[in-house]
């Protein structure tokens, strides 16, 4: 195999890192799994890729291995890092799902009956706190526009969050 196929890693008595090391075994353990190399010969490579300190020393172990995975041939950690999903974007999911329950919660609740709100009534003048009754029971617009409407605004945000990650080619 020609070196400069491994371009991605440093050339000749350039000292190599942990993540080239990594790569390294990653390429030796998809070589194992496709068959290409045995468990023993696995066991040494991987010995020499930890024990590397040049890129001579790094690629020497792979020299007899294709390039035919495209993890191997092309990707770089940021291009890896590209289907990784950032906290703010997890967040803003399960916000949206919260908020969407509430809303059908609250669009599928027939409010308190007569008899809870006077008892309610009867606590709150027992603390000395005079209140209207709550109103009769109906459709609560506010209890269910407010949390679907930030519910819809939360999924926004994870669309334009998802559209402008700077790691997008």
């Amino acid at each position: 195999m020609d070196p400069a196929a491994r371009d991605y890693y440093p050339s000749g008595d350039l000292r190599v890192s942990d993540a080239e090391r990594d790569r390294a075994l990653s390429e030796l353990s998809e070589a194992l799994q496709a068959g290409r190399i045995t468990a023993e010969e696995f066991d040494q490579r991987s010995g020499q890729v930890l024990r590397a300190r040049t890129g001579k020393e790094l690629t020497a172990p792979l020299a007899d291995l294709p390039l035919d995975h495209p993890t191997a041939a092309g990707a770089t950690p940021e291009r890896a890092h590209r289907g990784a999903v950032t906290p703010i974007t997890v967040g803003a999911s399960v916000a949206a799902i919260c908020f969407a329950a509430v809303s059908a919660a609250a669009a599928l609740s027939a409010g308190p009956t007569l008899q809870q709100r006077e008892v309610m009534q009867e606590m709150m003048s027992r603390q000395g706190l005079s209140i209207p009754l709550p109103p009769a029971p109906g459709f609560n617009w506010p209890g269910t526009i407010a949390p679907a409407v930030i519910a819809v605004l939360l999924v926004v945000l994870v669309i334009f969050l998802h559209r402008t990650r700077p790691d997008r080619h």
